[in-house]
């Protein structure tokens, strides 16, 4: 792998979670984005109270990702093989934590309209 480009990213995606999962992923992310998006230009605010709940629920998201990462590649814990992949996998847990902040805050503000 000479370059890295979104080509190659995109194969190497594919490779890792297989394409069904990949696109299905990429899918939902994209939906839940939509979601969060329409929330925020019908709301024209944050609720604060929304938020902070969001928040909470940032470490079950970190721990949840690097969860399914694990499963789905079979990987263990002690398959880890130096600082690079320890700055992947928290690349991970980051991500599955701001997504599930914006999951959990785009699921209150659909379900509870602000007043």
């Amino acid at each position: 792998m000479k370059d890295m480009t979104f080509g190659t990213m995109l194969a190497v995606f594919e490779e890792i979670f297989g394409i069904g999962l990949f696109w299905t992923m990429v899918v939902v992310a994209v939906l839940v984005t939509a979601g969060y998006i329409y929330v925020l230009i019908r709301d024209h605010s944050i609720s604060w109270r929304k938020f902070l709940l969001a928040q909470l629920s940032m470490p079950v998201g970190a721990i949840l990702a690097v969860w399914f990462v694990l499963m789905v590649t079979s990987s263990k814990l002690r398959d880890l093989g130096g600082p690079i992949d320890m700055i992947v996998f928290l690349g991970i847990a980051l991500a599955g934590a701001i997504g599930t902040a914006i999951l959990v805050y785009t699921i209150q503000s659909l379900i509870r309209p602000r007043q």
